[in-house]
C-alpha cells in the first residue's frame, strides 16, 4: 500500500491499517498518492476507496459496518466529509445535534465514518469549542491509541510543546560533503520581496557553507522576463544583507543563456527534444491523460528547423515550445515531456532583445548548478517529483551531478507565501505594499517588530528536517520575545479617552531618574515626573475602593480616600494620599500612571494592532484564498504616553507597561509650521507568542476588559455567528463570580440602577431611597443567610436544600433594591433612580462580596496560561495523565518508530541507581557481567521449540543487507537463552566448570503488540538478564529465591513499592522452564496489578536442547545435564514507580533512586535589593548545595535568574524531586532554611546547625510515607472470597480477588468474566487472567473446599488472586493474594518473561 507522503489526506487508510495491523499483512510505503495494489495486480486509488478495500479484506472487522444499512450510512458520511461546505457553521451545527445522543457516528464502534469525519475536522480543531458534542466526540477519537499512533506521524496536526529545551533544530549531515569543497546556492526569483520561507532557504544554505568552510552562491533566477524586475534584485540583496548573509558570489541564470541554447541543440540532435505547438491548455490535459503530442515523432531536421524559427522569434516560431522527450507513460507527471524552452518576445532586463526564447527554471537549474560547481542543491520537498527530471537532464547532457538534499517548506497558518498571491494583495491595495507589517516578507515582519536575531533563532530551531508542518506564528514571535525582552526599555501609556485624575494629598512636583529596564541597567535611565495630580486608566479606577492601598509603579503606595462618580456610576475622579512609609508591595494592585505636571507635556501616541490577513488557519488546496481575506485586519487606539516617548526613533523597540511590546514606526514630531498640528508617535504592537492578551488594566485581580483590548486581540468588526457568541460569553465572564454569588448580584443590581432618561413628556419616577438603618439591617440579614448557604454547601447538603436557602437570600437582596414602577407598554423606562439609591443598593452587595472577590483575586493572582503542568488527572484519565507526566517531567522523548522511546537523563539516572544496587548484590553471589550479541540465527532460536513458540509473534527479523536479501534471516534477541547456551555448552566439560553465573545489561526487542506504553510495554527495552548453570538442582533452586528476594528489595527498598512474591501458573510460566517465580505490584489508580520481575528455574530443559552436560564426579564416563536458571528485571520498574507514586502535580521520586534528592532555590530576591544583599542569598544557597553534596546527598541548586521562584517550584515538583529547600534573605539572617517534602508540601523550618542530619531524616521519613501509603492501597484492595457471585461483583471495583482454585479452570474463568466492551478506548475486552500463586497464603486450603467456579466440582488445591478494572479482570493461581494483574490493551503486560 502506498500512502501520500507528508499529507493528512492519507489519514483514513493509515488509521485503518493501524487498527487492522494484526489481521492484515501490508507493505506500506510513502509516495506521491494513496493507492493499493491488489493480488490480481489492479490498482485502487483514493484514500476512501483504499480504506473500503482494506476493510473488506477483513470480514470480521466492524470498520465498514455490520450490515447493509450501516454500510450505506458510512458511505454517506464518507461522501459528506469530502464536501467543500462540510466545515461551515450550518454543517457543524447539524453534526453537533447528530452527535448529541451518540458515541459513534454509525453503530456501536469506530467505523470509517468516524475516521473520515475526524480527518475532515482535524484542521478545524481550534474552532470546535462552540460545538460541545463535536468537541466531546473529537477528543474521544483523539484518545484512541490506534489514532494516536497515526497522528504522531503527522506532527503538523498535533499540538506540540512542551518542555523547555535548547531552541535549535536538527541539521542533517550532507551526503558526500567534504571540508572546504561544499558549494551551495540560493536561487531567488527577482519577482518580489523575500519572505520568511526564502529566509529559511538562504540561512540553511549559509549554515552548510559555514559548517564545511565552503562557498555560497547567490544566483538570481531570471529565466522569465515577464516577472524579472531590477528593483526586486536590489531589494533582495538588501534583505539578504539584513539577514546577515554574505554570499561568496553573485550570479544570474541569464549569464548561462548561451550555454543553455547549446545544450538544447544537443538534445534535439540526439532525438531527445522536439518542438510542439499544442496549445497550453490542451497540453496540460494530454499530459494528465498520458496522450502523446502529434509532433513527438517529428524528425530531427524538422525539429531543428522549427527550433530555428523559435530562436528568431518569427510568427510561426512564437507558437511553438521546446519539450523534452522523456516518458509520457511515467507515473511521475513531471517526466511526461516537460517544457524546456518557451517563446517570449518581451525584452529581458539584462539581455534586452538578444533572445526570443527563454529556458524554463527546471531546464536551466540543473545545467547552471553543474556549471557553477554546486555540490549540494538544497530544495524543499515540494520539488521531490522534479528530481527525476533534474537528473535526466544532467544524464543526457553528460554533466556532473550535484547532490540534492530536501528539507521541509515553511508553512504558516493564516498565511500565503506564493508570490503570485502576495502580489495580488499589493495590487489590490489591501496592504500598503511589500513592507506592510501584515505581510510575511522579511521586511514586513521586521517592520512589525521582528528582530534579525529572533528570525535567525526561529529558522535555526526548525533545522533541516524533512517533516512538513504547518506552524502557528506564535512560535516565531516567542523566539523574538526572548531577544527583545532583556533589552526593551519600559515606558507608560494610557488610553486617551479613558483616563481618570487622581489627586494626591501631600505629593509635590518633583522629577526622579529611574532605570528604563528593571533588570538591565545598561538599557539606560529616564526621567519620571511626580506630582499632586496623576492620571490612571479608567478601567483601573473602576476597581478601586475607598480605603484600599494600591501601588503606583515606579513611585510607591497610595491610599484611596474618595471616589467620585457621575450620574451613570462611572468614576470621574479619585482622591488619595501618598503612603511613603509603607514599602510592602506584595498584595496591592499595581497601577500604571502619568503625572499631570505644568510645563511637562505628555506624548500623544497611536497604538496599532494587526490581525492575520487570511482568516482561516489552513487553506485546503481547492479553496480560493480570496474568499478568506480579512479586510479589517488593522485597529488603532489613541494613547497618551510619558514625555520620554518623544525621544523614540523609527525602529526602536519598547515595552509599554502592562500592554506589551511595541516598535516605533513613526516618531513623534512637534507641531508643523504649516498646519500647527503635531504628529503623534505611531507604535505597532509586537506579538509575543502568548495565546492570551497581556493584561492592560485592572491589575491581577481582574480579567482584561480594558477597551484597549482591541489593541491586544484581533479586530472584531467583521464577525460570524460563532464569534459573536464567544464575544457575548466573554462579556458575561467579566463578572468574576457565578450566578448565585453576591458579587454577580451586586453587579446586576448596579447595572439595573443606572438611570435611563424618561421618554419625552414623561416625568421621572420618584422612589424614596432606603434609609441607612434599613440598609444595615438588610446587609446583616443577607450576610447571615449567605453564611448559612455556605455552611450547607460545605457540609454536603442536598442541592434542593441549598437552592431553597439561596433563593431565600435572593429575596433579601431584592428588598435592597428600591421598588420599581411598572414598565409602560412602549418598553421604555418610566423613570430614573437617583445615584445615591444605586450606590446604596450596590454597596451592600459589594461589601458582602468583597471577601469572596479578594479571595478569588488571590487565587488568580499571578496565574499564567501555560501548558507546562499536567492537564489530565490521575483519577479521571489515567492513560493521558501517564502520557503527560513522563513527557513533561522529562522522562522520555517520543521516537519516530512506534513502541520505541528515548530515555532522557532524568529517567536513565533512576535505571542507573537500580543497576548500581543490583549489580553490587549479584557480585556478592559470584555473578559476573558479560555481553553477548543481539543477533540470533534462526537455527539457534528454533532449537527449543516450546520456547520460540511463545516468543514467535514478538521476534523482529533482519532480512536485508542494503538492497541484498540475506541468505537466512537473522533474529534480534527477544531474550538471550538461545544466544548464550550454545556458548555454555562449549564452556562446560566437567563439574569443575560449574557453576556458571553470567549476567548482562542490554536491550531486547519484542515487536508484536498494538498498544505501546512507555516503560510498561515497549518494543525495545533495557534490562538485566542473568543466566546460570549448576551441577545440583537444589543449588539452582536456592538461587531462584535469592534473586527473587533481590528483586523484592529493588521495589521495596529503592522504589518504595510493596510487592507480592509468588509462583506463576503453568499457563503463565516462562516458556520452556520448569517454573517461574514473580513479584507483583499494584497500581491503585487503575486498579491493576503489574508484574515487577521474574526469576525462572529452567530445570534441564535447555541444557538438554543445547547439550550443556558434564561428567558426573566419581562416575567416570557418566554425564548429566546442568540445572539452569534465568532471571530478569527491566526498565518497567520506572513506569511502575511513576504509576504508583505520581500525583496530579507530577512525579514523586523515592529518595533512594532520585537523580536529585534535594533542590535548593533562592527566594525573595527583589529588584529593590542591593547587589550585596542578592549575593548573600545566592552565596548561601551555593554553600548549602556544596555542604549537602559533601555529605553524599544528591543536591542541585537552581540559580537561574530568568525564571521566578514560583516557576521553579512547579518545575521541580513536576520532576518529582523529593525535597525542595527555599532560602531567602530572612533565612540568611536567621541561619535557617525552609524544607518542603514533595509528597506533603509541608513547610518545615530547619536551622543550619542541623542541616545535614535533618535533611537525611526528612528523606528517610518521606520514603517511609511513600511505602506505607502504597502498602495501605494494596492491602485495602485485597478481597478474599470463596463465592462466585461475590467474586464476580467485586471485579468491577478495582479489587484483587483471592479465591480457591482447582488449577484447571483458568481459561474457563477468563471466558466467563470477559465482558462485551473494553474498559477503555482502544483496549480489547479481557477476562480474569492468572497471576501468581502467592507464597504467603492468607488461609489454608481445607478439605471439602471447592474451586470458586460454580460449574467446577473439583477440590481446590491452591488459592488464586484475581483483579478487575471494570471490564478487565486478572487472576492468579494462588489462594488469596494478589498476583500478576495486567491488561493487554493498556500495555500493563509482562516483559520480564
Amino acid at each position: 500500500m502506498s500512502l501520500q507522503q507528508n499529507s493528512f489526506a492519507s489519514f483514513v487508510p493509515e488509521a485503518v491499517a493501524e487498527i487492522l495491523a494484526g489481521k492484515l499483512q501490508l507493505q506500506v510505503s510513502f509516495e506521491q498518492s494513496t493507492c493499493v495494489k491488489t493480488t490480481s495486480g489492479e490498482t485502487i486509488e483514493g484514500a476512501h476507496a483504499v480504506a473500503r478495500y482494506l476493510c473488506r479484506l477483513v470480514p470480521s472487522s466492524t470498520l465498514y459496518g455490520t450490515n447493509d444499512l450501516e454500510k450505506a450510512e458510512i458511505d454517506n458520511w464518507l461522501d459528506r466529509s469530502l464536501a467543500s461546505d462540510f466545515t461551515t457553521d450550518g454543517a457543524l451545527k447539524n453534526l453537533d445535534s447528530i452527535l448529541l445522543p451518540r458515541t459513534y457516528l454509525v453503530g456501536y464502534d469506530v467505523t470509517l465514518a468516524d475516521l473520515a469525519v475526524f480527518a475532515a475536522l482535524k484542521t478545524e480543531n481550534g474552532s470546535l469549542k462552540s460545538y460541545p458534542n463535536i468537541s466531546r466526540w473529537f477528543n474521544f477519537c483523539s484518545s484512541l491509541d490506534s489514532l494516536k499512533a497515526v497522528l504522531k506521524r503527522h506532527p503538523q496536526d498535533e499540538a506540540q510543546p512542551r518542555t523547555k529545551q535548547a531552541d535549535i533544530g536538527k541539521f542533517v549531515e550532507l551526503p558526500g560533503a567534504e571540508m572546504g569543497k561544499v558549494v551551495t546556492r540560493f536561487p531567488p526569483e527577482a519577482s518580489g520581496y523575500l519572505h520568511i520561507g526564502h529566509a529559511k532557504a538562504a540561512l540553511l544554505n549559509q549554515y552548510y557553507q559555514q559548517l564545511f568552510n565552503g562557498k555560497l552562491i547567490m544566483r538570481f533566477d531570471d529565466t522569465n522576463p515577464d516577472k524579472e524586475k531590477v528593483h526586486f534584485e536590489e531589494v533582495i540583496k538588501e534583505d539578504v544583507a539584513l539577514l546577515e548573509i554574505k554570499p561568496d558570489h553573485f550570479s544570474f541564470t541569464s549569464d548561462f543563456f548561451d550555454k543553455c541554447l547549446e545544450y538544447a541543440d544537443q538534445l534535439i540532435q540526439k532525438g531527445l527534444a522536439y518542438c510542439d505547438d499544442t496549445p497550453a491548455d490542451q497540453m496540460k490535459k494530454d499530459r494528465e491523460n498520458r496522450v502523446e503530442s502529434k509532433n513527438r515523432n517529428n524528425s530531427v531536421e524538422t525539429n531543428m528547423a522549427l527550433w530555428k524559427e523559435m530562436k528568431c522569434g518569427t510568427e510561426k516560431g512564437t507558437t511553438y515550445c521546446l519539450r523534452a522527450k522523456m516518458d509520457m507513460q511515467c507515473d511521475n507527471g513531471c517526466m511526461r515531456d516537460p517544457t524546456l524552452y518557451r517563446s517570449k518576445l518581451e525584452p529581458h532586463p539584462r539581455t534586452g532583445d538578444k533572445y526570443k526564447v527563454y529556458p524554463t527554471y527546471d531546464f536551466a537549474c540543473p545545467i547552471v548548478d553543474s556549471l557553477e560547481g554546486v555540490t549540494h542543491a538544497l530544495r524543499t520537498t515540494e520539488y521531490h517529483d522534479r528530481d527525476d527530471q533534474y537528473f535526466w537532464i544532467l544524464d543526457k547532457l553528460e554533466l556532473r551531478k550535484p547532490y540534492i538534499y530536501e528539507y521541509s517548506r515553511l508553512n504558516l497558518q493564516n498565511t500565503v507565501l506564493s508570490k503570485r498571491k502576495l502580489t495580488w494583495f499589493v495590487d489590490s491595495g489591501i496592504v500598503t505594499g511589500w513592507e506592510d507589517p501584515r505581510f510575511p516578507t522579511v521586511r514586513g515582519v521586521l517592520r512589525r517588530g521582528m528582530t534579525v536575531a529572533g528570525l535567525k533563532q526561529f529558522i535555526a530551531s526548525q533545522g533541516s528536517s524533512r517533516s512538513v508542518v504547518t506552524m502557528e506564528w506564535d512560535k516565531i514571535w516567542a523566539c523574538n520575545r526572548k531577544v527583545i525582552d532583556p533589552i526593551a526599555p519600559r515606558y507608560t501609556a494610557l488610553e486617551k479617552d479613558c483616563i481618570v485624575p487622581l489627586t494626591l494629598e501631600g505629593a509635590k512636583v518633583e522629577c526622579k531618574t529611574i532605570p528604563k529596564h528593571p533588570k538591565n541597567p545598561e538599557v539606560g535611565e529616564k526621567k519620571v515626573w511626580l506630582g499632586p495630580k496623576v492620571f490612571l486608566e479608567g478601567a483601573d479606577a473602576e476597581l478601586l475602593q475607598v480605603g484600599e492601598l494600591v501601588t503606583l509603579i515606579n513611585w510607591g503606595n497610595v491610599v484611596i480616600k474618595k471616589i467620585n462618580r457621575d450620574n451613570e456610576g462611572r468614576v470621574t475622579s479619585l482622591e488619595g494620599s501618598v503612603d511613603s512609609e509603607n514599602t510592602d508591595f506584595r498584595n496591592t494592585l499595581k497601577l500604571t500612571w502619568l503625572a499631570d505636571v505644568p510645563d511637562v507635556v505628555l506624548t500623544p501616541a497611536v497604538c496599532v494592532q494587526f490581525d492575520h490577513i487570511i482568516s482561516k488557519g489552513v487553506l485546503k488546496p481547492e479553496e480560493d484564498f480570496k474568499n478568506f481575506v480579512n479586510y479589517d485586519s488593522m485597529s488603532t487606539q489613541e494613547m497618551l504616553g510619558d514625555p520620554a516617548l518623544r525621544d523614540l526613533k523609527k525602529g526602536d523597540i519598547i515595552q509599554l507597561q502592562r500592554r506589551g511590546f511595541f516598535i516605533c514606526d513613526q516618531p513623534y514630531s512637534p507641531p508643523s509650521v504649516h498646519s500647527s498640528k503635531e504628529t503623534p508617535c505611531t507604535l505597532f504592537l509586537i506579538p509575543d507568542g502568548h495565546t492570551k492578551a497581556m493584561p492592560t488594566s485592572g491589575g491581577k485581580r481582574r480579567k482584561s476588559t480594558d477597551p484597549l483590548l482591541e489593541i491586544q486581540q484581533p479586530a472584531k468588526k467583521q464577525r460570524g455567528p460563532s464569534a459573536i457568541a464567544e464575544e457575548e460569553t466573554d462579556k458575561k465572564e467579566e463578572v468574576p463570580a457565578g450566578k448565585n454569588s453576591t458579587a454577580a448580584t451586586a453587579a446586576k443590581a448596579a447595572e439595573e440602577a443606572v438611570p435611563v432618561p424618561p421618554t419625552q413628556g414623561e416625568a421621572p419616577a420618584q422612589t424614596p431611597a432606603p434609609s441607612k438603618a434599613e440598609l444595615e439591617g438588610l446587609e446583616k440579614e443577607i450576610k447571615e443567610q449567605g453564611d448559612k448557604v455556605r455552611q450547607l454547601k460545605s457540609s454536603g447538603a442536598e442541592k434542593s436544600v441549598v437552592d431553597a436557602e439561596a433563593k431565600e437570600g435572593g429575596g433579601g437582596k431584592a428588598k435592597q433594591k428600591p421598588p420599581q414602577e411598572k414598565q409602560p407598554s412602549s418598553g421604555k423606562q418610566e423613570g430614573a433612580k437617583k445615584t445615591e439609591e444605586k450606590k446604596g443598593a450596590a454597596k451592600v452587595e459589594q461589601e458582602q462580596g468583597k471577601k469572596e472577590k479578594e479571595d478569588q483575586a488571590k487565587k488568580d493572582e499571578g496565574k499564567k496560561v501555560t501548558r507546562l503542568g499536567l492537564e489530565a488527572t490521575k483519577e479521571e484519565n489515567t492513560s493521558e495523565w501517564y502520557s503527560q507526566i513522563i513527557t513533561k517531567a522529562e522522562m522520555i522523548e517520543y521516537y519516530d518508530v512506534s513502541g520505541c522511546y528515548i530515555l532522557r537523563p532524568w529517567a536513565f539516572a533512576i535505571w542507573e541507581r537500580i543497576q548500581a544496587f543490583f549489580d553490587a548484590e549479584i557480585r556478592k553471589l559470584g555473578v559476573e557481567n558479560a555481553y553477548f550479541p543481539m543477533f540470533v540465527s534462526r537455527g539457534a532460536l528454533e532449537k527449543e521449540k516450546t520456547h520460540i513458540a511463545d516468543f514467535a509473534p514478538e521476534v523482529a527479523w533482519v532480512t536485508r543487507s542494503g538492497s541484498t536479501e540475506l541468505a537466512e534471516p537473522i533474529a534480534i534477541r527477544p531474550t538471550s537463552e538461545t544466544v548464550m547456551y550454545p556458548t555454555f555448552a562449549r564452556w562446560v566439560q566437567s563439574h569443575r566448570d560449574l557453576p556458571i553465573k553470567i549476567n548482562q545489561w542490554c536491550n531486547v526487542v519484542r515487536w508484536e503488540f498494538k498498544h505501546p506504553q512507555p516503560f510498561l510495554r515497549t518494543r525495545e527495552f533495557l534490562w538485566q538478564e542473568g543466566h546460570t548453570a549448576y551441577e545440583k538442582k537444589t543449588d539452582a533452586e536456592v538461587e531462584v529465591m535469592v534473586i527473587l528476594d533481590l528483586y523484592r528489595r529493588v521495589y521495596e527498598e529503592l522504589l518504595a513499592i510493596p510487592v507480592v512474591p509468588g509462583k506463576k501458573t503453568e499457563k503463565e510460566k516462562f516458556a520452556g522452564g520448569d517454573y517461574t517465580t514473580t513479584i507483583e505490584a499494584f497500581i491503585s489508580a487503575s486498579g491493576r496489578g503489574i508484574q515487577g520481575a521474574t526469576s525462572h528455574h529452567l530445570g534441564q530443559n535447555f541444557s538438554k536442547m543445547f547439550n550443556i552436560q558434564f561428567e558426573v564426579p566419581g562416575k567416570e564416563g557418566e554425564h548429566d545435564f546442568a540445572y539452569q536458571n534465568s532471571w530478569g528485571l527491566t526498565t518497567r520498574t520506572i513506569g511502575v514507580m511513576t504509576m504508583v507514586h505520581g500525583d496530579n502535580t507530577g512525579l514523586i521520586l523515592p529518595p533512594p533512586v532520585a537523580c536529585v534528592q534535594v533542590v535548593v532555590i533562592p527566594c525573595g530576591i527583589k529588584a529593590s535589593m542591593t547587589e550585596k544583599e542578592k549575593a548573600a542569598v545566592l552565596d548561601t544557597c551555593e554553600a548549602f548545595v556544596a555542604r549537602l553534596c559533601a555529605a553524599e546527598i544528591r543536591c542541585r541548586g537552581d540559580m537561574r535568574d530568568n525564571y521566578s521562584p514560583g516557576w521553579k517550584f512547579n518545575h521541580w515538583e513536576l520532576k518529582g524531586v523529593p525535597l525542595r529547600v527555599e532560602i531567602g534573605p530572612n533565612d540568611v539572617k536567621n541561619s535557617q532554611f525552609v524544607a518542603i517534602p514533595r509528597d506533603t508540601g509541608e513547610k518545615i523550618a530547619v536551622g543550619n546547625d542541623v542541616a545535614v542530619a535533618r535533611v537525611k531524616e526528612l528523606l528517610a521519613e518521606m520514603y517511609k510515607r511513600l511505602f506505607n501509603k502504597a502498602k495501605q492501597e494494596l492491602d485495602s484492595h485485597i478481597v478474599i472470597t470463596e463465592n462466585w457471585d461475590e467474586f464476580y461483583s467485586k471485579l468491577d471495583h478495582k479489587n484483587l480477588i483471592l479465591a480457591p482454585y482447582c488449577g484447571e479452570c483458568e481459561d474457563i474463568i477468563k471466558k466467563k468474566t470477559t465482558r462485551d466492551e473494553p474498559s477503555e478506548p482502544g483496549a480489547p475486552a479481557m477476562g480474569a487472567k492468572a497471576l501468581c500463586i502467592p507464597f504467603k497464603q492468607p488461609k489454608d486450603i481445607t478439605p471439602g473446599m471447592l474451586c470458586v467456579r460454580p460449574d467446577c466440582n473439583k477440590a481446590a488445591n491452591r488459592g488464586v488472586s484475581f483483579m478487575a478494572l471494570k471490564k478487565c479482570i486478572i487472576c492468579s493461581k494462588s489462594a488469596p493474594v494478589v498476583d500478576k494483574l495486567f491488561h493487554d490493551g493498556s500495555g500493563l503486560a509482562t516483559l520480564g518473561d
